[in-house]
C-alpha cells in the first residue's frame, strides 16, 4: 500500500515519523536499560538502540537514585548488568546486539528457504542506495547489516557537503531515512547480522551469517565498507569503549561533557567530530601526524577549527601512552620533531585513523587488491568486465568503501549504489530490454 498510493503513504509515513521523533526526543516507549554509566557493554547497547532509532531510557546503575529500587523490582543483581527491561515484563540480562534486535523487533524474520533476487550485505550509504533502487523497481531485496544503518557515515555528526542540504544532516539522520525509503519499497533488513561466509560454488549464492543462519540470493552486493584501525599501544583493548571511541555522537559527548578529549587523525571525520565535542567538552586536541589539516580535510572544516577558541591542533603529533584505571584517564603524547611528551587528563580519546575493508567473509569468492579491497571492473588478464562494480564472479557487485579504487565519500557511496542496479537486472534477466 505504500509504495502503491503514494498520498496515503505520504500522511502515513509522515505520521509515524514524528511519532518515532517523539518517543526519542522524550524518552517514551521502547525499553528501560539499566547499567553502569560508563560500562563498555552499557555503551555497547545504548549505542546500538541509538543507531537503530529504537526509543529508550538508561537507568545508570552507579549514578541515579531510583536504580537500586528498580532493580530490585526486575529481580535484577549487578552481575546481571547490563539488562533490558521490555514490556511484559521481560528482563533481557546481559544481551548481544543480535539477541536484542531479534526481541525488540529490528530484524525481521528470516525464511531460510526463500531465494532473494538481490542480498545486499552492508547498510551503508553504498548499501542502502542498492537497496532502495532494487526493491523499487521489483527486485526481492534483503540487506544484512552488522550494526545498524549508516555504516561509518552514520557516526558522524553532522555532514555538510551532500547534495541536497545546505545546512547539512547527521548521518545518522540521512541512514535513518534510507533505511525506512527501503523498507517502504518492500526491502527485508537484517539488522545485527554480521555475514561469516560467501559461498559461490553453487547458485544461488549461500551467504552464511554468524548466528548460524543462512540468506540465498540470485545476486548480490558486496557494501560492507570498512572497519576502524586501531593504534598500536598497550592496554588499548583495554580501554576500547571506556575512554576510547570511533564516533563523536551524542552518547559520547554526554560522557565526556566539560573535559578535555582529543581526536586522533587529520580526515572530515575527524574534522566533524572535533567541532561537534567543541561545543559540550571543556577542550579538544586534534592530534595529527603531519604538518596539518590542510592537505586531509575540507576546506570549510578546517577554517572552523583554526578560529574556534576551543580546539587546538597538534601536528607531527602521535600518541604514546594510556593510563587509567577501570576508564581511561590519561594520554600521554609526543612531538615528532622535538621528542617533547605531554600528558593530559581527558574524557575521552576519538580514534579516526582511516579504515580496513571488511572483506574477510568472502572467503576467496573474489580477488583483492593488497589493501583487501574487492577489485571490479576488468578480469585477471585485464578485460573489460560488464560493469565497472563486476568481480570476476558473476553476479556477485562490489560499492561504495568496500570497492578497490572507490572516493570514500557519502555522495559517491549513494551513487555506485544506485549505478549498480542497472548491473544487476541485466544480469538476473539477460534478455530483458
Amino acid at each position: 500500500m505504500l509504495a502503491a498510493e503514494p498520498d496515503i503513504s505520504e500522511i502515513v509515513m509522515r505520521a509515524f515519523i514524528l511519532r518515532r521523533l517523539g518517543f526519542l526526543r522524550h524518552q517514551h516507549g521502547g525499553v528501560v536499560l539499566i547499567g553502569p554509566s560508563h560500562g563498555a557493554d552499557t555503551l555497547r547497547l545504548q549505542r546500538f538502540m541509538t543507531r537503530n532509532a529504537y526509543p529508550h531510557r538508561t537507568i545508570a546503575s552507579d549514578r541515579d537514585a531510583d536504580a537500586p529500587e528498580t532493580m530490585r523490582r526486575f529481580g535484577i543483581d549487578e552481575a546481571d548488568l547490563p539488562s533490558v527491561v521490555m514490556p511484559g515484563p521481560i528482563v533481557l540480562r546481559k544481551p548481544s546486539n543480535w539477541e536484542l534486535a531479534d526481541r525488540i523487533g529490528l530484524t525481521e524474520p528470516l525464511e531460510e528457504n526463500r531465494v532473494f533476487d538481490v542480498a545486499v550485505v552492508g547498510a551503508g550509504p553504498a548499501g542502502l542506495a542498492a537497496a532502495v533502487y532494487a526493491a523499487s523497481e521489483g527486485l526481492s531485496t534483503i540487506v544484512i547489516e552488522q550494526e545498524a544503518p549508516g555504516g561509518q557515515a552514520g557516526t558522524s555528526s553532522k555532514i555538510e557537503n551532500y547534495l541536497g542540504f545546505p545546512t547539512g544532516i547527521s548521518g545518522q539522520a540521512l541512514a535513518g531515512r534510507a533505511q525506512i525509503q527501503a523498507q517502504k519499497f518492500g526491502a527485508h533488513l537484517a539488522i545485527s547480522r554480521a555475514a561469516s561466509r560467501l559461498d559461490c560454488t553453487e547458485r544461488p549464492y549461500r551467504i552464511a551469517l554468524e548466528d548460524g543462519r543462512s540468506v540465498r540470493a540470485r545476486a548480490v552486493v558486496v557494501a560492507t565498507g570498512a572497519r576502524y584501525r586501531k593504534l598500536a599501544l598497550p592496554d588499548y583493548d583495554r580501554f576500547e569503549g571506556q575512554g576510547i571511541y570511533y564516533a563523536a555522537t551524542g552518547t559520547e559527548a554526554r560522557l565526556c561533557e566539560q573535559q578535555e578529549v582529543a581526536v586522533v587523525g587529520g580526515g572530515n571525520s575527524a574534522g566533524q567530530a572535533a567541532m561537534f565535542l567543541s561545543a559540550t567538552a571543556a577542550h579538544v586536541h586534534v592530534l595529527v601526524r603531519g604538518q596539518g589539516l590542510r592537505a586531509t580535510m575540507s576546506d570549510y572544516l578546517v577554517q572552523r577549527i583554526v578560529t574556534s577558541p576551543k580546539i587546538t591542533v597538534h601536528p607531527f603529533t602521535e600518541v604514546t601512552a594510556l593510563e587509567g584505571d577501570a576508564l581511561l584517564r590519561q594520554v600521554r603524547w609526543r612531538d615528532s620533531r622535538t621528542g617533547a611528551v605531554e600528558a593530559h587528563g581527558l574524557g575521552g580519546l576519538f580514534v579516526m585513523i582511516g579504515a580496513a575493508p571488511n572483506t574477510e567473509w568472502l572467503c576467496g569468492c573474489l580477488p583483492l587488491d593488497r589493501g583487501g579491497f574487492v577489485s571490479t571492473g576488468q578480469d585477471e588478464a585485464g578485460q573489460v568486465l560488464s560493469s565497472p562494480f563486476a568481480t570476476t564472479t558473476p553476479g556477485i557487485y562490489a560499492v561504495g568503501d568496500a570497492r578497490a579504487g572507490s572516493v570514500k565519500r557519502v555522495a559517491s557511496g549513494v551513487g555506485e549504489g544506485s549505478v549498480v542496479v542497472q548491473a544487476i537486472h541485466r544480469f538476473l534477466d539477460p534478455g530483458g530490454g
